[in-house]
């Protein structure tokens, strides 16, 4: 089986190289108007994080993949806006077997990102994380509920 190369170099090997740099090939994403690097790296690391979600009485549960990251790689932050942000990067390993060459690459490597808005009965003080087989899970606690407001009576005054 033979492969035509583009410009002196193997189709396979560009498109790993294109991926890589996070070119985009789409039409009308070219100039000014177009969304910045940054913004389409996070925007494809957002969609291939795959993540749930459980409520429970008392908090919520969120189970990120995350496969093959080490611990210390992992970011995990609430920000202002009352937003859980969960970001890491999986990089390449160093060529530990000089002597070999990938005959295929199919193990994610790049950037994880998922951001998830939290409800107002979130209690951003109260959370924490842990990973363990490629998942992290975050918990965040829930606020109590507020107080029921009691009845007040109010005297009516007789006027005169």
């Amino acid at each position: 089986m033979e492969t035509t190369k583009v410009g002196g170099f193997d189709p396979i090997f560009l498109n790993v190289l294109h991926d890589l740099i996070d070119f985009t090939d789409e039409p009308g994403q070219s100039g000014h108007h177009a969304p910045s690097r940054a913004y389409v790296r996070d925007a494809k690391a957002m969609a291939a994080t795959p993540a749930d979600v459980v409520e429970y009485p008392n908090c919520y549960q969120f189970a990120i993949d995350m496969p093959g990251l080490k611990p210390d790689l992992i970011k995990v932050q609430i920000e202002e806006n009352q937003q859980l942000v969960v970001s890491g990067e999986r990089k390449r390993e160093s060529e530990k077997n000089k002597e070999g060459k990938y005959v295929k690459m199919e193990r994610r490597l790049g950037k994880y990102l998922k951001k998830f808005p939290l409800p107002e009965t979130a209690d951003a003080e109260k959370v924490s994380a842990v990973y363990q087989d490629g998942v992290l899970s975050v918990t965040v606690e829930k606020r109590p509920p507020p107080e029921p407001k009691k009845a007040k009576t109010i005297e009516v005054q007789v006027a005169g």
